[in-house]
């Protein structure tokens, strides 16, 4: 009896084996016979065809998320791309290793082909990155310079139950968007943009060339007062809290701060530590490179989000005109032999839309940045509150600023020869940078602070030389303005005793 169950069920197995081989095989024929015999589009039919039927007693959904939408890059894709480096697991056999040469760290990805299964609130979402073939494509890069070209379509394909297609689109892919968003934000490096005029000529997409700020400026080093240090790191964290409140009282979120002061006070420096700091890009905006308003209107909509614009030596850079000041019209322009680089500048009026107008409301998150040698060369246009909000005066050096240096430059806090430094320094106009300079020539505090005092008493004859020279020259002109005053009145009464000796005859 049982053995002829066993024979049974071994004739059974054997049976079913041929059946299933004999399909394999009609299949295969089929197939061969319909790649080599039916029409391209007649195939395409019958494997969607076929591919439908099996899916109606599927329980799973597929979505497909591709690299690019057109030729622009596909947020979710980069988004997932950058959540997925981060939560590789040992399930994962390949890998895709990168690494550039202004980047610290190695970044690890999903090669093609591979599948990666996450649980996202107890819901299995299963990943796998897929890449086909397709005609060459061009793009620009991110520079909007360099042009790539490319036959490969890569695209993420995510596998879930139906019934949690909503808790996918509306949770799931927004949590993975937000977490890459923050990641990002942690793990990038600060660049600092310039103006590529080549790129602005020729309109190109991108007109900002970037380079990495490995500026190690921050809050800690630099030589200010420490509670201006704390006034500006306080302002900060409050303008970056508050999102909702500028959307609240209908502002445009962003913040000036106007930085005046000697050259060597630390100008530069703070900028880099406030960048720094917020983990902000800067764009480095030289207004001499801009040729006219429609030219700057283009550059500042092309700036990112989270980043600082910075306009240093604004008195100087360019000559921005008082807007109240009437320009003729363009036909007395001609007429009166103006150029076409006149009619094509920067103007006080075109500026000021820009930093608090209509146009400052493209972009959120903004900081704006003037530097200047001499407030009092600025228009009042450019100062006041809603365009300038801060302004900080970065003086000469303090003896707070000076104990901050020595413990950076000679690590010490205390030297017999700090009290008569900093009565030198009460006295004697110095910027931290000159004070820095003679601090680096030499590791040895006694020397290198000998060598400060020495320097001291240079400095002092230079600022008397200077202030003297100041005050001729300032005669000079009051003396040429009195020469001219007079002129201006002897003509005028010429003219007076002509009319009235005109009228005598």
């Amino acid at each position: 009896m049982s053995s002829s169950t066993t024979e049974s069920r071994i004739a059974m197995a054997k049976t079913v084996v041929s059946t299933i081989g004999s399909v394999a095989a009609a299949a295969m024929v089929v197939r061969s016979v319909a790649r080599d015999y039916l029409p391209p589009e007649f195939q395409d039919y019958l494997h969607l065809g076929f591919r439908n039927f099996i899916n109606k007693f599927s329980t799973q959904i597929t979505m497909v998320i591709y690299e690019f939408d057109g030729f622009a890059k596909n947020e979710i894709y980069k988004a997932t791309e950058l959540y997925l480096s981060s939560r590789i697991s040992p399930q994962i056999h390949r890998m895709k290793l990168t690494k550039r040469a202004n980047e610290k760290d190695i970044k690890v990805a999903m090669e093609t082909n591979e599948e990666f299964t996450d649980i996202y609130n107890g819901v299995k979402f299963k990943w796998c990155l897929v890449s086909n073939k397709a005609p060459t494509r061009e793009h620009y890069q991110n520079d909007g310079m360099n042009r790539s070209t490319g036959s490969d379509v890569r695209m993420l394909e995510l596998t879930f139950h139906r019934k949690h297609k909503d808790l996918a689109l509306k949770d799931y892919l927004p949590f993975i968007i937000n977490d890459s968003k923050t990641r990002k934000q942690e793990e990038k490096s600060v660049k600092i943009f310039t103006v590529d005029t080549m790129m602005v000529r020729s309109g190109c997409p991108s007109m900002w060339a970037p380079v990495n700020l490995d500026h190690p400026a921050n809050f800690t080093t630099l030589a200010m007062e420490t509670d201006v240090k704390e006034k500006v790191m306080k302002d900060l964290d409050r303008f970056i809290e508050r999102r909702e409140y500028y959307r609240k009282v209908g502002k445009a979120w962003k913040r000036g701060y106007l930085l005046y002061g000697p050259p060597g006070t630390g100008k530069s420096s703070l900028i880099a530590a406030m960048a720094n700091y917020l983990n902000f890009d800067i764009y480095d905006l030289e207004l001499t490179d801009v040729r006219s308003n429609s030219e700057l209107r283009k550059l500042l909509v092309s700036t990112a989000n989270r980043s600082i614009l910075v306009v240093e030596d604004i008195d100087c850079s360019v000559e921005l005109h008082d807007r109240v000041t009437a320009e003729p019209p363009r036909s007395t322009r001609r007429n009166q032999g103006w150029g076409y680089h006149d009619e094509r500048k920067v103007t006080l009026s075109g500026f000021l839309n820009f930093i608090d107008g209509l146009w400052s409301s493209c972009g959120d998150e903004r900081i704006i940045i003037f530097t200047t040698n001499r407030k009092d060369k600025l228009d009042p246009a450019l100062l006041r509150p809603g365009r300038m909000d801060v302004h900080i005066n970065m003086s000469y050096c303090t003896p707070c600023g000076f104990r901050l240096l020595a413990s950076n430059y000679l690590g010490i806090s205390e030297h017999n020869l700090f009290e008569e430094i900093e009565d030198l320094i009460v006295k004697v106009e110095i910027t931290p940078a000159e004070v820095a300079e003679q601090l680096l020539k030499d590791s040895d505090p006694d020397i290198a602070l000998g060598g400060l005092i020495d320097f001291f008493d240079v400095k002092y004859k230079e600022n008397e030389e200077a202030k003297a020279k100041a005050k001729e020259e300032e005669c000079a002109n009051i003396k040429v303005e009195e020469e001219e005053k007079e002129e201006s009145v002897a003509k005028e009464n010429g003219k007076k005793k002509q009319i009235d000796m005109n009228g005598t005859d």
